[in-house]
């Protein structure tokens, strides 16, 4: 049989619980397509549930607490497949993600792609947006509405940015712009580098026909240590574009 042609890089921050459910799901849909590489970035006292998957599978044990960017480009230099997807702890697959993502992402100069993003309750996320400027920001600190940048109707779209909890790199691309900018922390990330894969004439799509679930936290909006970095990783972006 055929190796696994995706590395998929998972980081728990406490978080093994949500993790385990994670990977009962990826054994269920996808543990003949996919290499693990799951950080432990904050101790844990529950035990990863390991013993049962099939697919390969490596744990990093961090030291010291790091950033978003700093624990997938980690994880990155473990990965030895055409593909490497980000994946956070809160999301669920059903059913299998990949084939529409893998098939989009065999298109000319295709460098990251994203699914379709559902809450638990069904509802379409904001997953894929436009490039956020000082007065779209400002329009969403007093106006909220979540409704999506781009249509879920018509097939995959070139977008400016894909959000984090979920990108499927084409792994050639993720090395030639270098991964993650490890400058931000927390937040944005996943901004910088849409940015500069498009800069780099590397194409950003969406992908419909894919979905996923995500049980969002939204730390940033009830922890003001998470709001703080939000805000500091948003000004960061903008003072860089310009």
């Amino acid at each position: 049989m055929p190796g696994p042609e995706i590395t998929l890089s998972v980081v728990s921050h406490g978080q093994n619980a949500l993790v385990n459910l994670l990977l009962a799901d990826v054994e269920r849909v996808c543990a003949g397509r996919v290499a693990l590489v799951v950080t432990e970035n904050v101790p844990d006292s529950a035990p990863l549930a390991t013993g049962s998957l099939s697919c390969p599978i490596e744990l990093i044990v961090n030291g010291a607490v790091q950033g978003f960017g700093a624990n997938h480009n980690a994880a990155f230099k473990r990965c030895r497949t055409p593909y490497f997807c980000v994946c956070n702890p809160d999301v669920r697959l059903t059913p299998d993600p990949f084939p529409p993502l893998l098939e989009t992402l065999a298109r000319p100069q295709a460098g990251v792609v994203g699914p379709l993003v559902r809450s638990p309750e069904g509802t379409t996320e904001d997953s894929a947006r436009r490039f956020p400027t000082a007065a779209t920001l400002l329009k969403r600190l007093f106006h909220d509405p979540r409704a999506p940048d781009y249509a879920t109707d018509r097939g995959a779209l070139e977008v400016d940015w894909i959000a984090g909890m979920f990108m499927l790199f084409r792994s050639e691309a993720f090395r030639a712009v270098g991964g993650f900018d490890e400058a931000y922390f927390m937040y944005y990330e996943d901004v910088d580098i849409c940015r500069r894969l498009n800069a780099a004439q590397w194409r950003v799509l969406y992908e419909p026909r894919a979905a996923i679930v995500h049980q969002a936290r939204r730390r940033s909006r009830r922890d003001p240590l998470h709001a703080r970095h939000h805000l500091a990783s948003a000004l960061r972006f903008l003072l860089r574009r310009n």
